[in-house]
Protein backbone atom coordinates (compact mmCIF):
# COMPACT_ATOMS: atom_id res chain seq x y z
CA UNK A 1 0.00 0.00 0.00
CA UNK A 2 3.00 2.28 0.84
CA UNK A 3 4.30 1.98 -2.54
CA UNK A 4 1.51 2.56 -4.42
CA UNK A 5 0.48 5.87 -2.48
CA UNK A 6 4.10 6.83 -3.18
CA UNK A 7 4.18 5.31 -6.90
CA UNK A 8 0.91 7.65 -7.39
CA UNK A 9 2.18 11.35 -5.57
CA UNK A 10 5.91 10.38 -8.09
CA UNK A 11 3.59 10.13 -11.20
CA UNK A 12 1.85 13.38 -9.93
CA UNK A 13 4.75 15.13 -10.10
CA UNK A 14 5.92 14.15 -13.02
CA UNK A 15 2.28 15.04 -14.98
CA UNK A 16 2.45 18.83 -13.32
CA UNK A 17 6.18 19.01 -14.48
CA UNK A 18 4.33 18.11 -17.97
CA UNK A 19 1.81 20.37 -17.68
CA UNK A 20 4.16 23.03 -16.43
CA UNK A 21 6.66 23.09 -18.86
CA UNK A 22 4.05 23.41 -21.55
CA UNK A 23 1.89 25.89 -19.74
CA UNK A 24 2.54 29.51 -20.94
CA UNK A 25 4.23 31.91 -18.41
CA UNK A 26 2.28 34.52 -16.59
CA UNK A 27 3.34 37.80 -15.37
CA UNK A 28 2.50 39.65 -12.44
CA UNK A 29 0.73 43.09 -12.65
CA UNK A 30 2.67 44.47 -10.12
CA UNK A 31 6.14 43.83 -11.91
CA UNK A 32 4.96 46.07 -14.81
CA UNK A 33 4.19 48.35 -11.46
CA UNK A 34 7.67 48.30 -10.36
CA UNK A 35 9.38 48.46 -13.51
CA UNK A 36 7.70 51.96 -13.96
CA UNK A 37 9.25 53.50 -10.94
CA UNK A 38 12.20 53.88 -13.54
CA UNK A 39 10.26 55.34 -16.76
CA UNK A 40 10.65 58.61 -16.66
CA UNK A 41 9.31 61.82 -18.65
CA UNK A 42 11.96 63.34 -20.78
CA UNK A 43 11.37 66.39 -21.54
CA UNK A 44 12.94 68.87 -23.86
CA UNK A 45 12.99 72.12 -22.45
CA UNK A 46 13.41 75.85 -23.97
CA UNK A 47 13.48 79.54 -22.57
CA UNK A 48 12.50 82.82 -23.66
CA UNK A 49 12.40 85.71 -22.09
CA UNK A 50 13.40 84.26 -18.97
CA UNK A 51 10.34 81.78 -19.32
CA UNK A 52 11.05 77.53 -19.46
CA UNK A 53 8.67 76.16 -21.14
CA UNK A 54 8.30 72.67 -22.49
CA UNK A 55 9.40 72.10 -26.58
CA UNK A 56 8.19 68.39 -26.85
CA UNK A 57 8.73 65.35 -24.42
CA UNK A 58 9.32 61.65 -25.37
CA UNK A 59 9.91 59.20 -22.46
CA UNK A 60 12.69 57.32 -21.33
CA UNK A 61 13.83 54.17 -18.55
CA UNK A 62 16.64 54.15 -16.40
CA UNK A 63 19.47 51.39 -17.22
CA UNK A 64 21.27 53.29 -13.99
CA UNK A 65 20.79 54.89 -11.07
CA UNK A 66 22.03 58.19 -12.79
CA UNK A 67 21.98 56.87 -16.55
CA UNK A 68 18.48 56.83 -19.00
CA UNK A 69 17.74 55.10 -22.31
CA UNK A 70 15.54 56.56 -25.06
CA UNK A 71 15.02 57.53 -28.35
CA UNK A 72 17.24 59.14 -30.59
CA UNK A 73 14.83 61.67 -32.26
CA UNK A 74 13.53 62.55 -29.00
CA UNK A 75 16.51 64.39 -27.87
CA UNK A 76 17.98 65.48 -31.29
CA UNK A 77 17.07 68.92 -30.86
CA UNK A 78 19.14 69.03 -27.88
CA UNK A 79 21.84 68.08 -29.66
CA UNK A 80 20.91 70.54 -32.76
CA UNK A 81 20.34 73.62 -30.86
CA UNK A 82 22.63 74.51 -27.76
CA UNK A 83 19.80 77.09 -26.29
CA UNK A 84 17.68 73.64 -25.30
CA UNK A 85 17.92 71.70 -22.59
CA UNK A 86 17.04 67.81 -21.16
CA UNK A 87 14.93 67.55 -18.21
CA UNK A 88 13.98 64.20 -16.25
CA UNK A 89 10.53 64.23 -14.93
CA UNK A 90 10.07 61.15 -12.56
CA UNK A 91 6.79 59.54 -12.05
CA UNK A 92 7.17 59.84 -8.03
CA UNK A 93 7.98 62.96 -6.10
CA UNK A 94 8.75 66.34 -6.93
CA UNK A 95 12.44 65.90 -7.53
CA UNK A 96 12.74 66.63 -11.44
CA UNK A 97 16.53 66.77 -12.71
CA UNK A 98 18.47 68.30 -15.80
CA UNK A 99 20.36 65.42 -17.58
CA UNK A 100 22.77 65.98 -20.79
CA UNK A 101 23.03 63.21 -23.80
CA UNK A 102 25.89 60.94 -23.60
CA UNK A 103 25.40 58.95 -26.45
CA UNK A 104 22.70 59.00 -29.74
CA UNK A 105 22.30 56.40 -32.32
CA UNK A 106 20.58 57.87 -35.17
CA UNK A 107 21.05 54.94 -37.01
CA UNK A 108 19.12 52.24 -34.63
CA UNK A 109 17.00 55.27 -32.74
CA UNK A 110 18.86 54.78 -29.80
CA UNK A 111 19.51 57.70 -26.80
CA UNK A 112 21.71 57.83 -23.94
CA UNK A 113 21.32 60.64 -21.12
CA UNK A 114 22.94 61.11 -17.86
CA UNK A 115 21.21 63.25 -14.93
CA UNK A 116 23.48 65.57 -14.05
CA UNK A 117 21.22 66.87 -10.41
CA UNK A 118 20.27 64.63 -7.27
CA UNK A 119 17.92 62.51 -8.88
CA UNK A 120 18.31 58.84 -8.84
CA UNK A 121 16.18 56.12 -10.51
CA UNK A 122 15.48 52.65 -9.68
CA UNK A 123 17.42 51.00 -12.80
CA UNK A 124 14.90 48.02 -14.96
CA UNK A 125 15.85 45.03 -15.90
CA UNK A 126 16.88 44.06 -19.46
CA UNK A 127 15.55 40.75 -20.80
CA UNK A 128 18.85 38.76 -21.64
CA UNK A 129 17.29 36.19 -24.54
CA UNK A 130 15.59 37.87 -27.35
CA UNK A 131 11.74 38.19 -27.45
CA UNK A 132 9.87 35.34 -29.22
CA UNK A 133 7.39 35.46 -31.87
CA UNK A 134 4.79 35.74 -29.24
CA UNK A 135 3.43 36.75 -26.08
CA UNK A 136 1.77 39.43 -24.06
CA UNK A 137 3.44 42.44 -23.66
CA UNK A 138 3.22 45.94 -22.29
CA UNK A 139 4.38 49.52 -23.27
CA UNK A 140 4.84 51.78 -20.49
CA UNK A 141 5.40 55.54 -21.26
CA UNK A 142 3.62 59.17 -21.44
CA UNK A 143 1.34 59.77 -24.56
CA UNK A 144 0.53 63.13 -25.50
CA UNK A 145 -2.99 62.53 -26.06
CA UNK A 146 -3.70 61.30 -22.83
CA UNK A 147 -1.94 64.47 -21.56
CA UNK A 148 -4.29 66.19 -23.95
CA UNK A 149 -7.19 64.44 -22.78
CA UNK A 150 -6.42 65.17 -19.05
CA UNK A 151 -6.46 68.85 -19.91
CA UNK A 152 -2.44 68.96 -18.63
CA UNK A 153 -0.83 72.31 -19.34
CA UNK A 154 2.93 73.28 -19.78
CA UNK A 155 3.29 73.47 -16.22
CA UNK A 156 1.52 69.55 -15.52
CA UNK A 157 4.43 68.25 -17.82
CA UNK A 158 7.25 69.16 -15.10
CA UNK A 159 5.03 67.76 -12.42
CA UNK A 160 5.44 64.05 -11.51
CA UNK A 161 2.66 61.82 -13.17
CA UNK A 162 2.58 57.87 -13.15
CA UNK A 163 3.25 56.70 -16.75
CA UNK A 164 0.52 55.05 -19.10
CA UNK A 165 0.77 51.36 -19.48
CA UNK A 166 -1.11 49.76 -22.26
CA UNK A 167 -1.10 45.93 -23.21
CA UNK A 168 -0.84 44.07 -26.14
CA UNK A 169 0.89 41.07 -28.08
CA UNK A 170 4.16 40.14 -30.06
CA UNK A 171 3.56 40.49 -33.95
CA UNK A 172 6.84 39.34 -34.54
CA UNK A 173 10.22 40.09 -35.32
CA UNK A 174 11.43 41.62 -38.17
CA UNK A 175 14.05 44.28 -39.20
CA UNK A 176 13.16 47.59 -39.85
CA UNK A 177 14.38 51.01 -40.64
CA UNK A 178 18.28 48.94 -41.07
CA UNK A 179 17.93 47.99 -37.52
CA UNK A 180 16.83 44.96 -35.65
CA UNK A 181 12.98 46.04 -33.91
CA UNK A 182 9.99 44.09 -32.68
CA UNK A 183 6.52 44.46 -34.52
CA UNK A 184 3.36 44.38 -30.95
CA UNK A 185 -0.07 45.82 -30.54
CA UNK A 186 0.75 47.55 -27.55
CA UNK A 187 -0.76 50.94 -28.11
CA UNK A 188 1.68 54.00 -27.91
CA UNK A 189 1.37 57.35 -29.41
CA UNK A 190 3.56 60.26 -29.77
CA UNK A 191 5.08 60.72 -26.00
CA UNK A 192 5.53 56.98 -25.76
CA UNK A 193 8.86 57.28 -27.50
CA UNK A 194 11.94 55.91 -25.69
CA UNK A 195 9.15 54.23 -23.66
CA UNK A 196 9.72 50.11 -22.82
CA UNK A 197 8.34 47.49 -23.90
CA UNK A 198 8.25 44.64 -21.13
CA UNK A 199 7.70 41.32 -20.83
CA UNK A 200 5.35 39.41 -17.94
CA UNK A 201 8.21 39.76 -15.46
CA UNK A 202 8.42 43.67 -16.30
CA UNK A 203 11.53 43.25 -17.90
CA UNK A 204 13.07 45.07 -21.35
CA UNK A 205 12.37 43.40 -24.40
CA UNK A 206 12.21 46.76 -26.65
CA UNK A 207 12.14 50.49 -27.00
CA UNK A 208 9.71 51.65 -28.22
CA UNK A 209 10.20 53.81 -31.23
CA UNK A 210 7.54 54.05 -33.83
CA UNK A 211 4.24 53.07 -35.17
CA UNK A 212 2.49 52.15 -38.31
CA UNK A 213 -0.18 54.38 -40.06
CA UNK A 214 -3.43 52.80 -40.07
CA UNK A 215 -5.81 55.75 -41.53
CA UNK A 216 -8.05 54.68 -38.96
CA UNK A 217 -8.77 51.19 -41.25
CA UNK A 218 -6.51 48.62 -40.34
CA UNK A 219 -5.17 46.92 -36.71
CA UNK A 220 -1.80 48.98 -35.63
CA UNK A 221 0.76 47.76 -35.03
CA UNK A 222 3.75 49.44 -33.30
CA UNK A 223 7.58 48.65 -33.32
CA UNK A 224 10.00 48.57 -30.39
CA UNK A 225 14.26 48.74 -31.18
CA UNK A 226 14.86 45.00 -29.75
CA UNK A 227 17.54 43.83 -27.31
CA UNK A 228 19.22 43.32 -29.76
CA UNK A 229 20.48 46.71 -30.75
CA UNK A 230 20.27 48.26 -27.06
CA UNK A 231 22.64 45.51 -25.15
CA UNK A 232 25.49 46.16 -27.72
CA UNK A 233 24.14 50.30 -27.45
CA UNK A 234 25.08 50.09 -23.78
CA UNK A 235 28.04 48.21 -23.51
CA UNK A 236 29.70 50.20 -26.04
CA UNK A 237 29.00 53.35 -23.57
CA UNK A 238 30.11 51.55 -20.55
CA UNK A 239 26.67 50.68 -19.19
CA UNK A 240 26.68 47.11 -17.31
CA UNK A 241 22.62 47.09 -17.24
CA UNK A 242 21.05 44.22 -15.13
CA UNK A 243 20.11 41.62 -17.75
CA UNK A 244 18.41 38.56 -16.74
CA UNK A 245 18.10 34.94 -19.28
CA UNK A 246 15.80 33.29 -16.78
CA UNK A 247 11.86 32.39 -18.35
CA UNK A 248 9.38 34.69 -16.67
CA UNK A 249 7.70 32.80 -14.78
CA UNK A 250 4.51 33.69 -12.41
CA UNK A 251 4.39 32.97 -8.27
CA UNK A 252 0.88 31.04 -9.38
CA UNK A 253 3.09 28.78 -10.62
CA UNK A 254 5.58 28.35 -8.03
CA UNK A 255 3.20 28.34 -5.91
CA UNK A 256 1.58 25.29 -7.28
CA UNK A 257 4.84 23.54 -8.04
CA UNK A 258 5.23 23.96 -4.24
CA UNK A 259 2.25 22.53 -3.14
CA UNK A 260 2.77 19.34 -5.20
CA UNK A 261 6.34 19.28 -3.86
CA UNK A 262 4.74 19.53 -0.28
CA UNK A 263 1.93 16.97 -1.69
CA UNK A 264 4.67 14.78 -2.65
CA UNK A 265 6.88 14.91 0.30
CA UNK A 266 4.22 14.34 2.70
CA UNK A 267 3.44 11.12 0.25
CA UNK A 268 6.76 10.06 0.51
CA UNK A 269 6.42 10.41 4.75
CA UNK A 270 2.80 8.80 4.69
CA UNK A 271 4.90 5.89 2.84
CA UNK A 272 7.90 5.92 5.12
CA UNK A 273 5.46 5.48 8.27
CA UNK A 274 3.63 3.09 6.39
CA UNK A 275 6.53 0.85 5.75
CA UNK A 276 8.08 1.44 9.17
CA UNK A 277 5.08 0.60 10.80
CA UNK A 278 5.00 -3.04 8.31
CA UNK A 279 8.68 -3.21 9.68
CA UNK A 280 7.70 -2.62 13.18
CA UNK A 281 4.64 -5.31 12.85
CA UNK A 282 7.01 -8.00 11.22
CA UNK A 283 10.02 -7.67 14.18
CA UNK A 284 7.21 -8.46 16.66
CA UNK A 285 5.20 -10.88 15.22
CA UNK A 286 8.85 -12.62 14.89
CA UNK A 287 9.83 -11.59 18.05
CA UNK A 288 6.32 -13.12 19.39
CA UNK A 289 6.84 -16.28 17.73
CA UNK A 290 10.51 -16.88 19.03
CA UNK A 291 9.38 -15.43 22.44
CA UNK A 292 6.76 -18.27 23.06
CA UNK A 293 8.95 -20.44 21.45
CA UNK A 294 11.67 -20.17 24.07
CA UNK A 295 9.36 -19.73 26.88
CA UNK A 296 7.83 -22.60 25.82
CA UNK A 297 11.19 -24.40 25.87
CA UNK A 298 12.43 -22.75 28.87
CA UNK A 299 9.27 -24.23 30.49
CA UNK A 300 9.89 -27.38 29.46
CA UNK A 301 13.13 -27.45 30.24
CA UNK A 302 12.78 -26.72 33.69
CA UNK A 303 10.05 -29.26 34.45
CA UNK A 304 12.46 -31.89 32.91
CA UNK A 305 15.38 -30.87 34.78
CA UNK A 306 13.30 -30.33 38.21
CA UNK A 307 11.39 -33.93 37.85
CA UNK A 308 15.42 -35.40 37.34
CA UNK A 309 16.30 -33.42 39.92
CA UNK A 310 13.24 -34.68 42.10
CA UNK A 311 13.88 -38.54 41.50
CA UNK A 312 17.46 -38.01 42.48
CA UNK A 313 16.05 -36.08 45.84
CA UNK A 314 13.92 -39.31 46.44
CA UNK A 315 16.13 -41.75 45.50
CA UNK A 316 18.93 -40.42 48.16
CA UNK A 317 16.37 -40.17 50.12
CA UNK A 318 15.58 -43.52 50.00
CA UNK A 319 19.29 -44.53 50.74
CA UNK A 320 19.54 -42.17 53.38
CA UNK A 321 16.51 -43.99 55.40
CA UNK A 322 17.87 -47.42 54.50
CA UNK A 323 21.18 -46.62 56.01
CA UNK A 324 19.48 -45.63 58.96
CA UNK A 325 17.36 -48.20 59.56
CA UNK A 326 20.18 -50.59 58.96
CA UNK A 327 22.14 -52.53 61.90
CA UNK A 328 25.02 -50.31 62.60
CA UNK A 329 23.93 -47.73 60.89
CA UNK A 330 26.69 -45.75 58.49
CA UNK A 331 26.30 -42.68 59.82
CA UNK A 332 28.47 -40.94 56.93
CA UNK A 333 26.55 -42.38 54.11
CA UNK A 334 23.41 -41.25 55.37
CA UNK A 335 24.72 -37.99 56.13
CA UNK A 336 25.91 -37.69 52.51
CA UNK A 337 22.62 -39.72 51.34
CA UNK A 338 20.43 -37.09 53.23
CA UNK A 339 22.56 -33.69 52.22
CA UNK A 340 21.53 -34.76 48.16
CA UNK A 341 18.26 -35.82 49.04
CA UNK A 342 17.38 -32.60 50.55
CA UNK A 343 19.86 -30.40 48.16
CA UNK A 344 18.24 -31.91 44.80
CA UNK A 345 14.46 -31.90 46.54
CA UNK A 346 14.59 -28.29 47.18
CA UNK A 347 16.75 -27.42 43.65
CA UNK A 348 13.43 -29.41 42.17
CA UNK A 349 11.18 -27.38 44.15
CA UNK A 350 13.39 -23.71 43.09
CA UNK A 351 13.28 -24.59 39.04
CA UNK A 352 9.72 -25.45 39.50
CA UNK A 353 8.59 -22.42 41.13
CA UNK A 354 11.10 -19.89 39.18
CA UNK A 355 10.00 -21.62 35.49
CA UNK A 356 9.44 -18.59 32.93
CA UNK A 357 5.74 -17.94 33.36
CA UNK A 358 3.28 -16.74 30.21
CA UNK A 359 4.13 -13.20 31.07
CA UNK A 360 7.55 -13.71 30.04
CA UNK A 361 6.53 -13.96 26.64
CA UNK A 362 5.21 -10.26 26.49
CA UNK A 363 9.16 -9.14 28.20
CA UNK A 364 10.95 -10.63 25.71
CA UNK A 365 8.94 -9.16 22.96
CA UNK A 366 9.89 -6.02 24.47
CA UNK A 367 13.50 -6.72 24.92
CA UNK A 368 13.39 -7.72 21.20
CA UNK A 369 11.65 -4.13 20.02
CA UNK A 370 14.15 -2.46 22.22
CA UNK A 371 16.98 -3.85 20.44
CA UNK A 372 18.56 -1.27 17.15
CA UNK A 373 17.35 -2.47 14.29
CA UNK A 374 19.25 -2.56 11.00
CA UNK A 375 19.74 0.18 9.01
CA UNK A 376 17.98 -1.51 5.90
CA UNK A 377 14.82 -2.05 7.79
CA UNK A 378 15.27 1.27 10.46
CA UNK A 379 12.69 4.11 8.60
CA UNK A 380 14.35 7.21 7.95
CA UNK A 381 15.34 10.04 10.52
CA UNK A 382 14.62 13.91 9.94
CA UNK A 383 17.60 15.48 10.24
CA UNK A 384 17.80 17.74 13.04
CA UNK A 385 18.65 21.36 12.93
CA UNK A 386 22.56 21.78 13.15
CA UNK A 387 24.48 25.34 13.87
CA UNK A 388 27.44 25.44 11.79
CA UNK A 389 28.22 27.48 8.13
CA UNK A 390 25.79 26.56 5.47
CA UNK A 391 26.53 26.96 1.49
CA UNK A 392 23.39 28.11 -0.05
CA UNK A 393 23.18 27.50 -3.64
CA UNK A 394 19.96 29.11 -5.91
CA UNK A 395 17.37 26.47 -6.78
CA UNK A 396 16.13 27.81 -9.95
CA UNK A 397 13.81 25.71 -10.39
CA UNK A 398 12.04 26.86 -6.93
CA UNK A 399 12.91 30.72 -7.84
CA UNK A 400 11.10 33.55 -9.68
CA UNK A 401 14.17 35.51 -10.88
CA UNK A 402 13.36 38.94 -12.31
CA UNK A 403 16.74 40.69 -11.72
CA UNK A 404 20.12 39.52 -11.52
CA UNK A 405 20.49 37.61 -8.40
CA UNK A 406 23.76 36.16 -6.14
CA UNK A 407 24.24 32.39 -7.30
CA UNK A 408 25.62 31.19 -3.73
CA UNK A 409 26.30 32.20 -0.94
CA UNK A 410 27.61 31.37 2.73
CA UNK A 411 27.04 32.15 6.07
CA UNK A 412 27.25 31.06 9.98
CA UNK A 413 24.02 29.92 11.70
CA UNK A 414 23.56 29.76 15.16
CA UNK A 415 20.88 28.07 16.58
CA UNK A 416 19.48 31.14 18.29
CA UNK A 417 18.94 32.65 15.01
CA UNK A 418 22.41 34.82 14.83
CA UNK A 419 24.15 35.05 11.70
CA UNK A 420 28.03 35.71 11.19
CA UNK A 421 28.15 36.25 14.63
CA UNK A 422 26.08 39.75 14.29
CA UNK A 423 22.94 39.89 12.67
CA UNK A 424 19.90 38.31 14.66
CA UNK A 425 16.76 36.89 13.23
CA UNK A 426 13.68 37.11 13.98
CA UNK A 427 11.13 34.39 15.09
CA UNK A 428 7.75 34.27 14.94
CA UNK A 429 5.93 31.21 14.74
CA UNK A 430 8.43 28.77 14.04
CA UNK A 431 9.90 30.27 10.78
CA UNK A 432 13.33 32.42 11.08
CA UNK A 433 13.46 35.58 9.26
CA UNK A 434 14.97 39.29 8.86
CA UNK A 435 13.61 42.20 6.95
CA UNK A 436 15.88 44.89 5.28
CA UNK A 437 14.58 48.20 3.84
CA UNK A 438 17.82 50.04 2.70
CA UNK A 439 18.54 53.69 1.98
CA UNK A 440 20.23 53.03 -1.60
CA UNK A 441 17.54 51.23 -3.28
CA UNK A 442 13.74 51.39 -3.32
CA UNK A 443 13.58 47.64 -2.57
CA UNK A 444 12.85 45.56 0.30
CA UNK A 445 13.97 41.98 1.27
CA UNK A 446 12.76 39.62 3.67
CA UNK A 447 15.28 37.11 4.22
CA UNK A 448 14.11 33.45 5.94
CA UNK A 449 15.62 30.60 6.58
CA UNK A 450 14.28 27.29 7.28
CA UNK A 451 17.09 25.18 9.08
CA UNK A 452 14.87 21.81 9.81
CA UNK A 453 15.22 18.49 7.95
CA UNK A 454 13.05 17.48 5.08
CA UNK A 455 13.51 15.30 1.69
CA UNK A 456 15.32 18.81 0.33
CA UNK A 457 17.24 19.70 3.44
CA UNK A 458 17.46 23.28 4.58
CA UNK A 459 16.20 26.54 2.63
CA UNK A 460 17.29 30.25 2.35
CA UNK A 461 14.57 32.70 0.71
CA UNK A 462 14.72 35.50 0.09
CA UNK A 463 11.80 37.36 -1.21
CA UNK A 464 12.17 41.15 -3.07
CA UNK A 465 8.83 43.47 -2.84
CA UNK A 466 9.80 46.31 -5.35
CA UNK A 467 8.06 49.47 -4.28
CA UNK A 468 7.74 53.14 -5.73
CA UNK A 469 8.73 55.96 -3.97
CA UNK A 470 5.70 56.60 -1.54
CA UNK A 471 5.45 52.98 0.03
CA UNK A 472 9.06 52.44 0.30
CA UNK A 473 9.25 55.83 2.35
CA UNK A 474 6.98 54.00 5.05
CA UNK A 475 8.73 51.27 5.26
CA UNK A 476 11.90 53.20 6.07
CA UNK A 477 9.56 55.26 8.42
CA UNK A 478 8.25 51.85 9.85
CA UNK A 479 11.62 50.34 9.99
CA UNK A 480 13.37 53.54 11.83
CA UNK A 481 10.86 53.21 14.21
CA UNK A 482 12.81 50.19 15.98
CA UNK A 483 16.33 48.98 16.47
CA UNK A 484 16.87 45.74 15.80
CA UNK A 485 18.28 43.47 19.13
CA UNK A 486 21.89 42.27 18.70
CA UNK A 487 23.47 38.65 18.94
CA UNK A 488 23.02 37.71 23.01
CA UNK A 489 20.27 39.94 24.41
CA UNK A 490 18.20 37.72 25.77
CA UNK A 491 14.79 36.83 24.21
CA UNK A 492 16.31 38.69 20.91
CA UNK A 493 14.64 36.42 18.34
CA UNK A 494 11.08 36.29 19.63
CA UNK A 495 11.51 40.44 20.45
CA UNK A 496 13.04 41.10 16.98
CA UNK A 497 10.13 39.16 15.25
CA UNK A 498 7.62 41.16 16.59
CA UNK A 499 9.16 44.57 15.76
CA UNK A 500 9.13 43.36 12.52
CA UNK A 501 5.73 43.19 12.19
CA UNK A 502 5.63 46.98 12.02
CA UNK A 503 7.43 46.83 8.43
CA UNK A 504 5.90 43.41 7.07
CA UNK A 505 1.97 44.46 7.71
CA UNK A 506 3.38 47.52 4.71
CA UNK A 507 4.17 44.49 1.86
CA UNK A 508 2.38 43.74 -0.82
CA UNK A 509 0.91 40.63 -0.58
CA UNK A 510 3.02 38.53 -3.35
CA UNK A 511 6.97 39.58 -3.79
CA UNK A 512 8.00 40.47 -7.01
CA UNK A 513 11.12 38.35 -7.30
CA UNK A 514 11.82 34.87 -4.96
CA UNK A 515 14.87 33.23 -4.39
CA UNK A 516 15.15 29.87 -3.38
CA UNK A 517 18.78 28.32 -2.31
CA UNK A 518 18.91 25.36 -1.25
CA UNK A 519 21.79 24.91 1.80
CA UNK A 520 24.20 22.36 2.89
CA UNK A 521 26.62 22.49 5.61
CA UNK A 522 29.76 23.26 4.70
CA UNK A 523 31.82 19.40 4.73
CA UNK A 524 28.90 17.58 4.24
Amino acid sequence: MARIILLFATLAGVMFGILFAAAPALGEPADIDAAARGVVRVVIIGEEDGEVFPVSHGTGFAVGSTHIVTNAHVVREVVQDPTLRIGIVPAEGEEASDARPVALSPRNDLALVQITGSLRLAPLTIAGNAAGDSGEVSAVGYPRNVDMAQGLNAADIFRAQPPVKSRGFISGRRPSRLFDTILHTAPIAAGNSGGPLLDGCGRVLGVNSFGADSDGTDAEFYFAVSTRELLPFLRANDIEPRVNTMPCRSLAELDEAERVRIEREQAAARADLSAAAEVTRQIRERAQLEAEQSVAADRENAMAVAAVLLLIGIGAGLVAWQARQAAGANEKRLMIAGTISAAAIMAALALWFTRPGLDEIDRRVSAALNQPQDDSTAPPIARDAQEGTYLCTLDLTRSRITGDPIEELEFDWRADGCVNERTQYGLVAGDWSRLFVPNEEDAVSVNRFDPDGSDIGASFRVDRFLLGRTAMSAARTARGSYTAPACETPDAANRLGDMQGSVSALLPDRPNERLVYRCELSGN
